[in-house]
């Protein structure tokens, strides 16, 4: 082949928008180096890209696929990421959980029996100032709190 006409080329790549976007995407791939399908023949680089398209000595699919991975600023992967769910219910029923341990707790603390704590059950009379309750204990026990009234005692304390 002479010399590499359109015609020759359009009839592997229909489109030539197409056309001319996969031959560049070759020629740069011929510039930094990639094995030639053809000779040469004293020919630039676009024109060798041009001649294995119209030759189809190369794969145009795999020279697009390249072409769009090499304009793409946010690359997808194509697994699914992995979301994690909350699941409200089992959040509701610790909390509540918790609000009734605390409850059962305080209770305790004000009519001073020890003896009704579970196993595993943290007596707020063996809990010193430096050990705060942080997290969802916290707000819980705030919560039992305010319900047996004992922050208005504190209140009126004041």
């Amino acid at each position: 082949m002479a010399r590499v006409t359109v015609e020759d080329c359009i009839l592997k790549v229909p489109n030539r928008f197409d056309l001319v976007m996969i031959a560049a995407q070759r020629a740069r791939g011929i510039s930094s180096g990639a094995a030639l399908t053809v000779e040469r023949d004293n020919d630039k680089n676009p024109v060798v890209a041009l001649r294995e398209i119209a030759e189809a000595t190369v794969n145009t699919g795999d020279i697009e696929e390249s072409l769009i991975r090499s304009l793409q600023k946010n690359v997808e992967s194509d697994e699914p990421a992995v979301e994690e769910t909350v699941d409200m219910a089992a959040m509701q029923q610790e909390m509540t959980l918790q609000m009734a341990q605390a409850s059962q707790t305080a209770a305790v603390i004000e009519m001073g029996e020890d003896a009704d704590l579970d196993e595993g059950e943290i007596d707020a009379g063996e809990m010193g100032a430096e050990e705060p309750l942080t997290g969802a204990a916290s707000v819980a026990n705030e919560g039992a709190a305010d319900a047996a009234g004992v922050v208005g005692a504190e209140e009126a304390e004041e």
